[in-house]
């Protein structure tokens, strides 16, 4: 008797165990995946704000005299960028920096101290302005003001976008757009349906010159030196599939 109760009792066993491992296969079975994609959107635009800077500079054994005779170049130097349509109030000078300028001198091959040779002042100015095709051309023709006695050092300028807040939520939609598009077609492809959206992750913005061979980094680039611009973002989705 006790070993029939000990037998139905282990069938028993079995038969739950069974009924158990069956159910969790079952759950499994019909459990919900994710499809995970990811999507780009990119802008071509023109920069509409120009960034030039340029340093002058002059030698003179005074002091005072090497200052005047610099604040005399910088007024030389507003009427001639006023001329050519640079406002007034988008031009704007830097502090004034002052060096000794010395030679070694040698005596019987040995350092023997140094000549004073006077002072070198030199002052920088920026202008930002959104009159880039105009600003563009001075910093090309700048070398004119080299005909009225002034040393002029033109930098190359920078280009930049007022309106990159817009643009760049212009992008994300246009990233979400696409990367649900990839999703769907997955879904459809593997004959399922596309669930719920579970999470949204932006990438890195990139900004690159239009036609250029500049790669794209994990901090982001964001080019400065082109005028014509490419933007491009990518969006990570991720949804249930059914």
């Amino acid at each position: 008797m006790k070993n029939s109760f000990t037998a139905i009792a282990f069938s028993l066993a079995i038969i739950i165990a069974a009924y158990l491992i069956g159910n969790s296969i079952i759950n499994r079975n019909n459990g919900q995946g994710s499809i995970s994609v990811t999507g780009l959107g990119n802008a071509n635009f023109t920069s509409d704000l120009i960034v030039w800077e340029g340093s002058f500079s002059n030698r003179n054994l005074n002091l005072k005299e090497a200052y005047n005779d610099l604040e005399k170049d910088k007024k030389v130097i507003v009427t001639y960028l006023v001329s050519k349509g640079v406002k007034p109030n988008e031009i704007v000078f830097k502090a004034v920096q002052s060096r000794k300028n010395t030679k070694a001198k040698y005596t019987n091959g040995k350092y023997a101290g140094e000549d004073f040779l006077g002072y070198i002042l030199t002052q920088s100015l920026q202008i930002d302005s959104k009159n880039v095709e105009e600003v563009e051309k001075i910093s090309r023709e700048i070398t004119e003001l080299l005909n009225k006695g002034i040393q002029f050092y033109s930098q190359p300028p920078r280009y930049y976008y007022t309106k990159l807040a817009d643009l760049k939520v212009e992008m994300i939609s246009k990233a979400t757009a696409d990367a649900r598009a990839r999703a769907e077609k997955i879904a459809e492809n593997s004959g399922g349906n596309l669930g719920v959206l579970i999470s949204a992750k932006m990438g890195i913005f990139q900004i690159t010159g239009q036609n250029s061979k500049e790669e794209y980094s994990w901090g982001g680039t964001f080019n400065t030196s082109s005028k014509e611009k490419t933007a491009s973002i990518t969006m990570k989705l991720d949804y249930k599939s059914e």
